[in-house]
């Protein structure tokens, strides 16, 4: 038990510079970023909170590829928190680590890709819609988290994702911390749904 915990939490550290750093990087060769102003006062907590969330993630995680998803997944969730941004460059490995992982363990191919194609096609419907309160970054999360998941798993993680994204958006309204006209993180809830059912798979 001590031997998984100091693992863990080695690798959990290692794990928040590697990441920390890589967020800078993608910040600083960003022309979009929605508070280039702001990327060090929206940042003061990320390490402390990334580890502290990684060593129990690590503990709780079994299997290299979950490792390698939440990985990525907490990366996301940090960068959309700070800068309303998911990166191609964290959301393309994650789709490329799930297809490798369906087919490691001989999951139904056909399901996740249709699980890909039908949630980011459903999503990139919502985005234009929705005309910026979905962007291109959350079309691909849901098309990456559908190779991971296929339809069944993907569809729960998109609703407690939205209901969870929703419920947040309107408390924060009400308390007149935003209003309906504010930058709103959606892929985080997605993301941190889809951590949830990674991990009790």
């Amino acid at each position: 038990m001590t031997t998984e915990i100091f693992f863990g939490a080695t690798l959990a550290a290692v794990m928040t510079v590697v990441g920390s750093l890589w967020i800078d990087r993608l910040y600083r060769s960003s022309a979009e970023l929605s508070l280039p102003n702001e990327i060090a006062s929206r940042a003061r907590f990320r390490r402390p909170i990334l580890f502290f969330a990684l060593t129990i993630l690590n503990y709780l995680s079994e299997n290299f590829f979950v490792t390698a998803a939440i990985f990525l997944l907490a990366l996301m969730t940090v960068t959309d928190f700070e800068q309303y941004m998911l990166f191609d460059a964290m959301t393309m490995p994650l789709a490329i680590i799930g297809a490798v992982f369906v087919w490691q363990a001989n999951f139904d191919a056909i399901d996740h890709a249709l699980a890909a194609i039908i949630g980011g096609g459903f999503f990139l419907l919502l985005a234009l819609i929705s005309k910026g309160a979905l962007g291109g970054g959350d079309v691909k999360l849901i098309a990456a988290l559908g190779v991971w998941l296929g339809c069944e798993k993907l569809l729960s993680v998109v609703l407690i994702g939205t209901i969870a994204g929703g419920l947040v958006a309107l408390l924060m309204i009400l308390s007149k911390q935003k209003n309906r006209n504010s930058y709103f993180a959606y892929g985080p809830y997605f993301a941190l749904a889809a951590i949830y059912v990674l991990l009790n798979d």
